[in-house]
């Protein structure tokens, strides 16, 4: 089944990316073929400067090979040979008001036969509008319940758990659903049906983020907005080079560096001790960056 895995997270990586370039009707993706020496290899498709997204990649990938000793501590499991596939998508929009997005979808694989998916989608605004989270946490609710009802709040939960930044007390954003490990011994779905699943997810991303940009594309920006912009790119990166178990992983299993730190936006700032105003835009932000909030009555 891993060469048909394998064919369905590639077609979506081409959806994916023709879907984007027609929301953003400027910025065109540029593909980067490449191959593991180890084994396998993957395409990476990189979009920049357009008329909504400043920056954005959409990377597929689909590896092999020996499961190294570091592999074996990071996985906590044996096996000889892995194989793996996935794709994964992060967005930064050029407006403060259009939020950062993150997804992925993955497939792992041990040659003694244990298997898993991975993946999810959160949301990161810059300023956080309740009504517009919850817009985005329904759809994902919808997702969800079409194949389990106890899916969203359980990875919804997930999310807020996984992306949080420790040593900040703070959420990277409003969360989303995060999941790991599944598998039919885990869940209530066969093999084929976590698969389903996924993909649902993945088809269902373009939209998810196009409505955001529609949200979010007309309102004024300012200086300091975008200030505050490369404040919270700066607290994404944070995440992403301590926390991200993505991105440990991609690292000790030899993954490409490039394709790994895709992540990271075009420019980011800090800036010491910086304290919002009371009762701004910011301060309000900060404070809804908190785990456990339910984001669809938040938005009612």
């Amino acid at each position: 089944m891993k060469d048909f895995i394998h064919a369905e997270f590639k077609n979506l990586q081409e959806y994916i990316c023709n879907q984007l370039e027609y929301f953003d009707g400027k910025g065109k993706f540029q593909m980067d073929d490449w191959n593991r020496e180890e084994g396998g290899g993957g395409r990476t498709n990189t979009i920049a400067n357009g008329n909504i997204i400043e920056k954005g990649g959409v990377a597929f990938s689909a590896v092999h090979g020996s499961v190294t000793s570091e592999m074996k501590k990071q996985l906590g499991t044996a096996g000889d040979s892995f194989f793996a596939t996935g794709v994964s998508i992060v967005l930064h929009p050029k407006s403060p008001y259009i939020p950062i997005i993150h997804m992925n979808v993955r497939y792992f694989e041990l040659d003694n036969g244990t298997y898993w998916f991975g993946g999810g989608i959160d949301l990161t605004p810059h300023y956080v509008t309740p009504d517009r989270v919850a817009i985005f946490h329904l759809k994902l609710k919808e997702i969800c319940d079409s194949f389990d009802l106890s899916f969203y709040q359980t990875f919804k939960n997930w999310a807020d758990d996984y992306f949080f930044i420790g040593h900040r007390n703070e959420t990277r954003g409003v969360g989303g659903i995060f999941f790991d490990h599944q598998s039919h011994e885990n869940t209530s779905l066969p093999k084929e049906k976590i698969l389903e699943f996924c993909l649902a997810l993945g088809k269902a991303f373009p939209q998810l983020y196009h409505t955001q940009i529609e949200l979010g594309k007309d309102e004024l920006v300012t200086e300091q907005q975008k200030k505050w912009q490369l404040m919270r790119r700066g607290r994404y990166v944070e995440f992403n080079l301590v926390h991200d178990r993505g991105t440990k992983f991609g690292l000790v299993s030899g993954g490409r560096t490039e394709s790994i730190l895709l992540s990271m936006p075009p420019v980011a700032n800090w800036e010491y001790d910086y304290k919002p105003e009371k009762e701004s835009p910011e301060e309000f932000t900060l404070n809804q960056l908190k785990k456990g909030i339910d984001w669809i009555s938040a938005g009612k």
